[in-house]
């Protein structure tokens, strides 16, 4: 009787050990969770107002934070060899780089295409290839596909072929490649000599050179959107998929301050 009560003695103490250590890792873990949350709403403070590369939002800057340029640092001029929808002549321009598998380019597009149908021949768009490779790693072969569609058609089957890709692709890598030649199918371009060309990587060095011409000028998302004074070289940097408010706007009172 007295080895079963000690037995018992020895379970029970045992047993109120065991529950201490679970108490104490309980409240261990409840500490380090604690710690954790304070954390990531300390990181999700500090990140507010930082917009990822491509999104196409415009951030809201934090406080002490440098304002973000206006103008563009060093925007190459419009050449004869630029995509231009509209008139060649008009003063001001559009300048827009872009990459066909953002969301926020498409949505930007249909704006810009309402643009040109209000202002006319006041002003000329001039589209720019800015495909965001760690994003969309399918626009820049889109892009190239554009071009090559330019090298049989011109300036016309170029914004044909730009307009067709973003009214079916559901951006974000979500147009099948079997697509394009079909796009140049339907726009009456020779398919083989479509493949031939994109297959070739042949237009490569032109949608990088647009790519670097953007960096240049400060573009760091898409889409990269630039006023230009073609007479002053004056410009006014617009980013992101602005609505058309805003860009009738922006543009009404940068033709105004021209001299």
């Amino acid at each position: 009787m007295k080895e079963l009560k000690r037995n018992n003695f020895w379970i029970r103490g045992e047993q109120n050990i065991m529950q201490m250590i679970l108490v104490g890792l309980l409240i261990g873990a409840a500490f380090y969770i604690g710690m954790l949350w304070t954390k990531v709403q300390t990181l999700e403070k500090a990140g507010a107002g930082t917009a990822a590369v491509g999104t196409g939002a415009n951030p809201t800057p934090s406080a002490g934070a440098a304002a973000a340029p206006t103008t563009a640092k060093d925007l190459d001029p419009v050449v004869k060899d630029d995509f231009v929808k509209g008139n060649r002549n008009a003063r001001f321009a559009l300048v827009e780089y872009s990459d066909l598998e953002c969301p926020f380019c498409k949505r930007f597009h249909a704006t810009a295409q309402q643009m040109m149908t209000e202002y006319g021949d006041k002003v000329m768009w001039v589209y720019r290839h800015f495909p965001l490779d760690q994003l969309h790693s399918k626009a820049r072969n889109e892009s190239m596909a554009a071009e090559c569609a330019a090298k049989q058609g011109g300036n016309d089957k170029f914004w044909a072929y730009i307009d067709k890709v973003y009214e079916i692709t559901p951006a974000n890598n979500g147009l099948d490649p079997a697509k394009l030649p079909e796009i140049a199918k339907e726009l009456g371009l020779n398919v083989a000599t479509f493949n031939t060309c994109l297959s070739s990587g042949e237009m490569k060095d032109a949608v990088e050179a647009d790519y670097q011409s953007g960096l240049k000028a400060g573009i760091t998302g898409t889409p990269g959107n630039i006023l230009l004074d073609t007479k002053t070289g004056k410009t006014l940097l617009l980013p992101g998929a602005v609505p058309f408010e805003t860009l009738k706007q922006s543009l009404d009172s940068f033709m105004a301050s021209a001299k």
